[in-house]
């Protein structure tokens, strides 16, 4: 197994170790997810701390479950859409208000393959944004960095309620058709 980099195959190998109870794989697995997980977790909901314990969660999920643990996309993705569903949950539950940041406030930590997937994935997001037509754009920055309730961003355009969800919702299409396949376990 590549220590290294990680691939499919070795995706495949180390699955097959950890459902096996396997320590020294599930803990390789650990030490190459945690420090990306957390910083893509961090960047939702804005606390490191609560960032570590909800990649503990996934991992202790995945320890749990070990010997009944099927994925159906690869290693990484499942866990960067766990780490995505675990941080909306947060954000859900505790009413955080979500926004895009700059991808000058991500720390450069020690996978710097996956600090550099994120920049690109960040950069794409906002060449995305910046394609959508003017008002659809508008109302999704109002929402997204603004941080606006979509009452309040109506009352401010004198539109709708529904056209700013409809706004939002064509929004959020646009930018994964221009992500493409690449990022589908974003969504």
């Amino acid at each position: 197994m590549n220590l290294g980099m990680s691939s499919n195959n070795d995706d495949i190998l180390l699955l097959k170790l950890i459902k096996q109870g396997d320590q020294i794989a599930f803990k390789h697995l650990f030490y190459q997810y945690t420090d990306s997980l957390e910083r893509f977790i961090t960047y939702y909901i804005h606390d490191r701390e609560k960032s570590q314990e909800l990649v503990l969660d996934i991992f202790t999920y995945i320890w749990e479950n070990r010997k009944h643990f099927e994925i159906k996309l690869t290693l990484k993705a499942y866990l960067f859409q766990a780490a995505r569903n675990k941080a909306f949950t947060y954000i859900r539950d505790k009413k955080i208000p979500v926004y895009l940041e700059d991808v000058s406030s991500l720390e450069i930590g020690q996978d710097y393959n996956t600090d550099l997937e994120l920049q690109e994935l960040y950069r794409l997001i906002e060449e995305a944004v910046c394609l959508l037509p003017e008002k659809c754009r508008e109302i999704f920055k109002k929402s997204r960095e603004e941080n606006l309730t979509n009452k309040e961003i109506a009352q401010l355009l004198h539109i709708s309620e529904k056209t700013v969800e409809g706004q939002i919702t064509i929004a959020l299409k646009k930018i994964r058709v221009y992500l493409g396949d690449s990022y589908s376990y974003l969504w």
